[in-house]
């Protein structure tokens, strides 16, 4: 049976794009080179097509659109191209990465609260899902215009639970997972989701960056981390959380998320692999430095004493 016609189909008629969109699109040989390039011809855009043909050898880089290694090949030629936009995909589709005209990386956070103004302007009030490793800018903003942003566990199956408990519009996470229920079906398709941020840039009239004009520019790290052995990880993260509280306030939805002062710091262990999972926030380098040295040190005390 053929599905993708009907599924080009369906999807290309919900989008009427105002103006010609330039854009690059890095299919990163997975499954989604074929079926995009469908999904584009029928829609108003100018597109600059990267690594199309399906090849699970992955010869030109691995197809993880949230590393920034593997988007070097996007903002070369979204800048050569002079495109608005780049849009890259994971394997199996059901991951979004994008950068902005001058190919700077746009990480899952800030396509979040790109998606969730635009759903606010429709649909006043409504409830956004995010995750633990999210900016704390991205839940500031939509609060601010009057969104009910909520932070949840990391993880694909808890968040589509969490999104239907909460009857959210839109869940996301800062791997790429994007969950529209406004006007979609609720889960993490990354072509429909590419198909969102082309029709907000289209509506805008200007580029990518322009989404990212009034966001105050902080300094983060991206996911980093720690290997720690699948049988320790978690008596280590509880270790850190009680280290931690001494001094500081914790959020414990998901690991530690410590709130600093002007900014945040986080630690978690990774539902799939043998490792910690860390990342940090804040105003300038300095701050961010201060904040990770510190929770770098209590991850180390903790697993001395935990023997990991």
């Amino acid at each position: 049976m053929d599905a993708v016609t009907p599924y080009v189909d369906e999807i290309a008629a919900q989008f009427k794009f105002s103006r010609k969109v330039k854009l690059v699109l890095d299919a990163g040989n997975g499954t989604a080179g074929p079926v995009v390039h469908r999904l584009m011809e029928k829609l108003n855009v100018e597109t600059t097509e990267l690594f199309f043909e399906m090849d699970g050898h992955f010869p030109n880089h691995h197809p993880d659109p949230t590393v920034v290694e593997n988007l070097k090949d996007l903002s070369a030629a979204v800048k050569h191209a002079k495109a608005e936009l780049g849009i890259a995909f994971d394997g199996d589709s059901d991951r979004i990465g994008a950068v902005d005209e001058h190919g700077t990386v746009i990480f899952g956070d800030m396509l979040l609260l790109i998606f969730g103004r635009e759903i606010l302007t429709r649909k006043p009030g409504s409830t956004f899902i995010g995750e633990v490793k999210c900016s704390q800018v991205m839940y500031d903003k939509l609060k601010e215009l009057g969104g009910n942003p909520i932070m949840f566990k990391t993880g694909h199956s808890l968040i589509k639970a969490k999104m239907k408990q909460e009857h959210a519009e839109l869940a996301g996470e800062m791997s790429g997972h994007m969950f529209f229920a406004d006007r979609y079906y609720g889960y993490d398709d990354a072509l429909y989701a590419a198909c969102r941020l082309i029709e907000i840039v289209a509506k805008s009239g200007k580029p990518l960056s322009h989404q990212m004009a009034d966001i105050p520019e902080l300094v983060s790290t991206p996911e980093l981390r720690v290997d720690c052995p699948d049988d320790k990880k978690f008596q280590v993260v509880e270790k850190v959380a009680a280290l931690v509280r001494r001094q500081h306030e914790v959020v414990d939805v998901d690991g530690v998320r410590v709130p600093f002062e002007q900014g945040w710091g986080l630690v978690r262990a990774s539902n799939t692999q043998p490792v910690l999972v860390m990342r940090f926030e804040a105003p300038t380098q300095a701050l961010l430095d201060k904040y990770r040295h510190y929770l770098e040190g209590v991850v180390e005390q903790a697993k001395k004493e935990v023997g990991a």
